[in-house]
């Protein structure tokens, strides 16, 4: 008898990864392959023919690895950005760029194009807005849709269907354009609850008609959209893990090296893949409180290039300037409530690069074969305080370079640094290193604080992606939240929820959440310091994390005043 071996395929933001998991979620091969990207300052772009080439090469690469062969592949789930398609009605890329370039049909999610079609749209103030914290951001699809109506006005002619790559993968794999629940809900301002009701275990895709609202799409100017029962965005929905048409088309099969008709699951964002493949994975003994669903008591970190902050609830919690609630989006008949900050891993990425010691450190790292990362947090090691985090008790950083995603909602917020000083050497990069982690850990801070207030009890984080690698952001992210974190024991999880995805849609599991519960396993347990000074330190720091906001409001105001 064959074992039972799943697929999970990731497209993050500079590469398309594969992992092979087995019976019990433990990876067995992982493959990799890179993306292509364009970026001119707001507007960033990629090509969804180089994201299928580079899907279908880290499928190879995994497969190789795990010593697989594609018999025993029970089913293939897909996981991506919140990134925008643009294909014909042949399938065929229809360009998103001012460039006029066809490959450039992807507008990736960091694109900040629509910000003016954002804030217009969110001037409306129409009620779809309450389940996306009351605004929507410039990196979700309407305003992205209006941008492209507005300024390329062919594209927007010969456009058949607009998609969320993560559908575009499962549609370009299956044939069926069947749209997850998660993509249209937490993106594109469709209502999942409303049709609920038609949704059952037996049954889990349905007719999208009813959770869309015509009165939005008309107001905002893309009543076009509506036309043919939303053809073009989705005429049917379905709970991620859902299988989709007959499995993997014959095409994609020859072109994945697997068999056709491997079954394809609907698919997950590539956060709430990661938040499915930890989020059952906490062990018993620290299971301390009295809730009746504990896993409404846990958030999960998804921490890369950006960070995304996902906790569920049985009821619908609205909280202003924090997405969601959204219906089904991530765990099916769950509410999800999804906090963000638009650049964490990019922003450390970003100070640390455009630094004068940068290729001094750069260098020592390479020479140890260690990571720039690794070589700060030595470095930190051999400086003075009385406790590690004291080192920054001079220079504080607001982390918004990028905006404010949550739980200000506040696009136009602009990063800050307070301290700095005529020097350059490695121990002042060292610093700033720190103290951007610190103030990124500070920004977890707020979102916990503000979700608990309107009424979450999140006790526990559970930490995913890139970040989570790192123990000063860990330990970090322990200390000034005050919540224990866990690591899961598999490290690819964002690979681990998409393959759980396959799983459900090869029915060896009978729902998303049966499957996180035998797939999901916890690893390190982080507990925050019980040195009451550290505590001390980082509540002072707070509240000057919180005051930078508002100083940079108050100088946004002082100058419109004098420039209008």
């Amino acid at each position: 008898m064959r074992s039972s071996r799943y697929l999970g395929v990731d497209v993050g933001t500079g590469s398309a990864r594969a992992g092979v998991f087995d019976e019990e979620g433990k990876l067995l091969g992982v493959g990799t392959s890179p993306l292509q990207i364009w970026k001119e300052g707001d507007f960033v772009e990629q090509s969804s023919t180089d994201i299928w080439h580079a899907v279908c090469a880290a499928v190879k690469i995994a497969c190789q690895a795990s010593g697989v062969s594609c018999e025993d592949i029970r089913g293939i789930g897909f996981a991506a950005t919140c990134s925008l398609v643009a294909i014909g009605a042949d399938d065929s890329p229809v360009t998103v760029s001012l460039s006029g370039d066809a490959r450039r049909n992807v507008i990736v999610w960091m694109d900040h194009r629509a910000t003016d079609q954002a804030d217009r749209i969110n001037a409306l103030q129409s009620p779809v807005l309450q389940f996306v914290g009351g605004a929507l951001s410039p990196e979700m699809q309407p305003p992205k849709l209006l941008w492209v109506k507005e300024n390329l006005k062919e594209s927007w002619a010969v456009a058949f269907r607009w998609m969320d790559l993560s559908d575009w993968l499962t549609y370009r794999a299956s044939g069926d354009d069947t749209r997850s629940l998660c993509t249209v809900v937490c993106k594109w301002a469709y209502l999942g609850h409303a049709h609920m009701e038609q949704m059952t275990n037996k049954d889990s895709a349905a007719n999208a008609t009813c959770g869309w609202d015509d009165v939005f799409w008309q107001e905002v100017g893309l009543e076009d959209l509506v036309e043919g029962n939303y053809a073009k965005i989705g005429r049917s929905v379905a709970f991620p893990g859902h299988p989709l048409g007959s499995g993997l088309t014959a095409t994609a099969a020859k072109e994945l090296g697997l068999l056709e008709g491997t079954p394809v699951g609907a698919a997950l964002i590539d956060a709430h893949a990661g938040g499915v493949g930890v989020m059952e994975g906490v062990p018993q003994r620290l299971e301390t409180t009295d809730f009746d669903d504990p896993l409404c008591t846990r958030m999960v970190l998804v921490s890369g290039t950006s960070t995304c902050h996902m906790a569920v609830s049985k009821r619908k919690i609205f909280i202003p300037g924090v997405w969601g609630p959204y219906w089904s989006a991530m765990i099916p008949e769950y509410w999800l409530t999804e906090g963000g900050q638009s650049a964490t891993g990019a922003l450390l990425d970003h100070l640390i690069e455009n630094h004068a010691a940068a290729p001094i450190i750069a260098n020592r790292a390479a020479s140890q074969k260690i990571s720039i990362y690794e070589l700060l947090n030595k470095i930190l090691g051999t400086l003075t305080a009385p406790f590690r985090s004291a080192l920054t008790k001079n220079l504080h950083v607001l982390p918004d370079f990028h905006g404010n995603r949550s739980p200000l909602a506040d696009p136009k917020s602009r990063g800050m640094i307070c301290g700095l000083s005529l020097s350059n050497s490695e121990k002042d990069l060292a610093l700033l290193y720190l103290a951007t982690v610190q103030s990124i850990a500070y920004g977890t801070r707020h979102i916990i604080e503000h979700c608990n207030n309107y009424g979450h009890k999140i006790e526990t984080l559970i930490a995913c992606g890139g970040l989570s690698k790192n123990e000063v952001f860990i330990q970090e992210h322990a200390d000034i939240t005050g919540c224990k974190i866990i690591l899961p024991r598999e490290k690819e999880t964002v690979l681990l929820g998409a393959a759980i995805l396959g799983a459900v849609a090869s029915k060896d599991f009978d729902s998303v959440q049966h499957a996180m519960r035998v797939l999901n396993a916890p690893g390190l347990v982080v507990e925050p310091s019980k040195d009451e000074r550290v505590k001390k330190y980082h509540d002072a720091k707070y509240q000057i994390f919180c005051s930078l906001y508002k100083e940079q409001v108050s100088y946004r105001e002082l100058m419109a005043s004098v420039c209008s």
